[in-house]
């Protein structure tokens, strides 16, 4: 019996329940930080407000971009320096708080950040993330010593479940609360709310769980704690072939998620790309949020345990894999177009309009008076990649009319200090807006010039109409002039058309059906398959899931199967995450958790790193995001082929030798 199992054999079931609830809530705790500060809210806050000031949104991506490198590089480089020191010193709580603290100031003083802050907001942004990335390092270094190996997979997928449910309320209140409060509020006051939120419920994983022991290190004259931790670092990494199983899982993990996280990272642009609606891309995300909570747990229960119903489990989750596909390539062939989302017919030119397209603003469809002018801005200072031409107008009256054979047309434009408001007449008479009845405009004043500016207006019914956009020789009150300038006038496509309420009935009841099978059939089919299940297998099972989505994500195109789509994604996200994390601490030795979590933690970074690449490349490649979101394969089928190939066994028992050598007689009080 190893050190580590006599601890747990010392504490009663209810101190036991109690610490694994602990740890679990720190997952409700700073996943409000994945879902609002990463994901949802703060990437376009610096975007739209913080880097207002800013050339264009492009450069305002590319700084936002650039702090999240810097941090993850830092975390890199921290990660597994400073959990190998937690290991001799005694010190992941210590540690856990110091990167918890960061996090939860850094993310806390967001709320200062307003118009033009883009610096304050890039290392307001970078602090979170190092506290966000440096804390989960030693949150995860916790698993191996709150949790017994037979119990690792329910308690690492209840974490995430807790996650899912924890960040995805709190989303929701932050969306209430950008939709309801005046001016940049509500964004401030939902950064503010995570800051909150994260340090909170972070209290019960201090209070509730104890610091792991450390293995007693006899310090020579001119050695300290840092250079006796660097060089156990350099001493495991040198001994790669003893722990040859965790390195071969290290790689796989690597490429296999990297997908995962492409996939995750990259669904709301992709959607984008396919026309689909925010609404519709916003309500997708969260689905996967909740839907997400009980497959995490379900797929806690298949990899072993003495559960009875993991056949149960098993014959549903093998159900979705098989049902989710069929039911939504389907019902977008079955069910009527202009509920299910699928793409309209375009919008042509015609004799006297222009049809779908951008025409840029020396464009002759693009009507404009004698009395305007050309400019031409180099790349260097838009931040486009080729020069832009813009018109300006500077008299009262004079404006620009595109003549166009559709329904929304999108506008761009520049702004700047001198730049003053338009108004908007659609057919020669004020375009309103339907939310209030006012009369639209477009006020093009910023305190610098930024250029790439873009605006959406949307007549009530498809045809061919006259938009035009005239200088009112009006202007904010900070403006000092009246200067109106264009790059360019797109008619984009129709818009899809779905009733979110009849898919999400149809999405309810091919679940049903599914639940009646697995009740039904699960024991009588699946219980040779489930006995046979383990952690590995579950996650190779995911693996087959994501091979799935990636080449049905190429060849879908309506709303409902983009939603059948992300249901599946929610089937298998927080699972083959947190049976990652459960797999890796089985075949780590608990002596050396922070050591090794630190290097699980720089392949978590450096997994964000080949799939947007391969995606990218693609994409520009062939022109299109779809054979980009298929080439995702390569990297399920690979990481999967490696992962099939480490032996679990050997990789935990060369771990528990390393605990016994390391813990036998020398735990420290």
């Amino acid at each position: 019996m190893t050190a580590q199992t006599g601890a747990f054999s010392e504490v009663s079931p209810k101190e036991y329940n109690r610490r694994i609830w602990a740890w679990t809530m720190y997952d409700w705790a700073n996943s409000a930080f994945a879902t609002t500060i990463l994901a949802a809210v703060l990437p376009i806050y610096f975007s739209q407000v913080a880097g207002a000031t800013l050339p264009s949104a492009t450069v305002a991506t590319a700084y936002w971009s650039t702090g999240l490198s810097i941090s993850l590089i830092i975390i890199a480089v921290l990660s597994p320096i400073l959990g190998t020191i937690s290991d001799v010193m005694r010190g992941k709580k210590r540690f856990l708080a110091i990167f918890v603290g960061i996090g939860i100031i850094g993310t806390a003083l967001l709320v200062f950040v307003q118009t033009g802050d883009w610096v304050l907001a890039a290392i307001f942004g970078i602090l979170g993330r190092i506290g966000f990335s440096g804390a989960n390092v030693f949150y995860d270094a916790l698993l191996p010593h709150v949790a017994r190996e037979q119990d690792r997979d329910r308690v690492s997928t209840r974490g995430y479940a807790m996650g899912y449910l924890g960040g995805g309320l709190l989303l929701a209140l932050n969306v209430v609360m950008i939709l309801f409060l005046p001016g940049t509020w509500g964004p401030r006051l939902s950064f503010l709310s995570v800051a909150i939120w994260w340090g909170v419920f972070s209290i019960p994983i201090f209070l509730r769980v104890p610091e792991p022991p450390a293995a007693t290190v006899k310090l020579k004259r001119g050695e300290n704690v840092i250079s006796v931790s660097f060089q156990r670092l350099w001493d495991t990494l040198l001994d790669i072939s003893r722990f040859r199983e965790l390195f071969k899982f290290l790689v796989a993990f690597l490429i296999y998620n990297d997908g995962i996280g492409t996939i995750i990272g990259l669904a709301a642009i992709y959607g984008t790309e396919l026309g689909f609606g925010m609404v519709e891309l916003i309500l997708a995300l969260l689905l996967v949020q909740f839907v997400g909570i009980p497959f995490s747990l379900i797929f806690g229960r298949l990899s072993g345990g003495t559960d009875k119903r993991r056949p149960v489990y098993l014959a549903f989750v093998i159900y979705n894999l098989i049902a989710l596909p069929l039911a939504g390539i389907t019902s977008a062939r079955i069910f009527p177009a202009d509920e299910i989302g699928a793409q309209p017919e375009p919008y042509l030119s015609t004799e006297v309009a222009v049809g779908e397209g951008l025409y840029t603003a020396d464009s002759d469809a693009i009507l404009y008076s004698d009395a305007w002018h050309t400019i031409t801005v180099p790349a260097a200072e838009t931040g486009v990649k080729t020069d832009i031409t813009l018109r300006s107008a500077a008299d009262p009256g004079e404006g620009y009319d595109l003549l166009f054979n559709g329904q929304r047309v999108e506008v761009v434009y520049t702004t700047g200090p001198d730049h003053g408001i338009w108004a908007v007449f659609l057919d020669g008479k004020p375009l309103l807006d339907p939310a209030d009845g006012m009369a639209q405009t477009i006020d093009a004043y910023n305190p610098t010039v930024r250029y790439d500016v873009s605006q959406t207006f949307e007549s009530e019914e498809p045809g061919e109409h006259i938009i035009s956009f005239i200088n009112t020789n009006s202007h904010n009150p900070d403006s000092h002039g009246n200067v109106m300038t264009l790059a360019g006038i797109e008619v984009l496509p129709a818009q899809r058309q779905s009733n979110l309420v009849k898919i999400m009935g149809f999405m309810l009841i091919v679940e049903a059906i599914g639940l009646m099978f697995a009740f039904l059939f699960g024991r009588l089919l699946f219980s040779g398959l489930a006995g046979i299940l383990n952690t590995k297998r579950s996650i190779l099972l995911a693996l087959t899931f994501y091979a799935v989505i990636a080449v049905w994500a190429f060849f879908l195109n309506s709303v409902i199967e983009f939603w059948f789509l992300a249901w599946m994604v929610a089937v298998v996200q927080g699972g083959s995450q947190a049976l990652s994390r459960s797999l890796f601490a089985a075949m780590s030795p608990a002596s050396k958790s922070g050591e090794f979590f630190g290097l699980y933690g720089v392949m978590e970074k450096f997994s964000a790193v080949i799939g947007p690449l391969i995606f990218a490349s693609v994409g520009i490649l062939f022109g299109s995001s779809r054979p980009a979101v298929l080439s995702l394969i390569v990297l399920f089928v690979l990481g999967g082929y490696l992962l099939a190939r480490v032996n679990v066994d050997e990789g935990k028992r060369i771990a528990q030798l390393e605990d016994k050598a390391v813990f036998q007689g020398k735990i420290q009080a």
